[in-house]
């Protein structure tokens, strides 16, 4: 085999010759050792030994889709970060949430990030919803090994459908198991270790076609609520000013709401609650 055909200008054949919108499929080739199911697993298990990032949930909204995460990731029975990012844009039009292992949960978003970029550059149109749910469950299904070890990394993911059939909510969200199955959820879902509270919460506030004000508030009670009864779960720290996350998916695209417009919202649940308590 010949210089120039081991790799052209320096490169080697993978990043020449190889066609495919995958840069996941890609990166496995050129650089297997990168992707975060590739590496050695631990011969023992050690999700007690590393930071863990609970609780997000979505709720559609006549319009689009709300994902909102709380801050705190903890270590077995510490608190290692109280002011953790769990929800990210994965493009333009849809969201990710990361519960579970949080070094690798980030790198998976990374990841994911890029290769819906990757797709959209080499195909020259945008992944629909339903590919970038696959692609998404793909990823999750080649970190199975950590997981049985203890690092799973189970994401919820959202977005505005551009694609929907007029009449029918353009907000859809998906939730995963370790394996990589993939289940489309309606009207609301929740995952972590709070999501057991904050899913109780949401069968009382939310409703079909709720406007998105009314789904906001509906997702930060769920939030608050998870952290009431969750210690994994952060709730709203005025005094370090940290709020959930929250970012909105519509026609407009994925927007993060500002710390102001939440801390509005959770400063009005929790006046309402302590004037309840003072009824008491």
């Amino acid at each position: 085999m010949s210089e120039y055909s081991a790799g052209r200008s320096g490169f080697s054949p993978a990043y020449l010759d190889r066609v495919g919108s995958s840069f996941t499929d890609f990166l496995a080739a050129a650089a297997p050792d990168l992707l975060p199911g590739r590496r050695p697993v631990p011969q023992l298990p050690v999700g007690d030994v590393t930071p863990h990032g609970t609780t997000i949930v979505s709720v559609t909204y006549d319009g689009g889709v709300l994902m909102g995460g709380d801050r705190r990731a903890t270590m077995g029975n510490l608190i290692s970060s109280r002011d953790i990012e769990k929800v990210y844009p994965a493009d333009a039009w849809s969201v990710i949430g990361i519960a579970g292992a949080a070094g690798i949960a980030i790198e998976m978003v990374r990841l994911y990030q890029v290769e819906l970029e990757h797709y959209e550059k080499i195909e020259g149109l945008t992944l629909s919803l339903d590919g970038k749910a696959n692609r998404l469950a793909q990823m999750i299904r080649g970190n199975l090994g950590a997981a049985l070890q203890g690092l799973a990394v189970v994401p919820l993911f959202a977005g505005f459908d551009l694609d929907a059939a007029p009449g029918t909510t353009p907000g859809r969200i998906f939730s995963y198991d370790v394996t990589g199955g993939n289940y489309e959820e309606r009207g609301y879902s929740a995952v972590g270790s709070g999501s057991l509270f904050a899913r109780n919460s949401l069968k009382k506030t939310w409703r079909p076609k709720l406007d998105g004000d009314a789904a906001t508030r509906s997702l930060v009670e769920a939030l608050y609520d998870a952290a009431d009864d969750d210690s994994a779960t952060g709730g709203p720290d005025p005094v370090r000013r940290l709020y959930p996350i929250v970012y909105r998916v519509d026609a407009e695209g994925a927007v993060r709401l500002t710390d102001d417009e939440v801390a509005a919202v959770a400063r009005t649940i929790t006046d309402e609650r302590a004037a309840a308590e003072g009824q008491g």
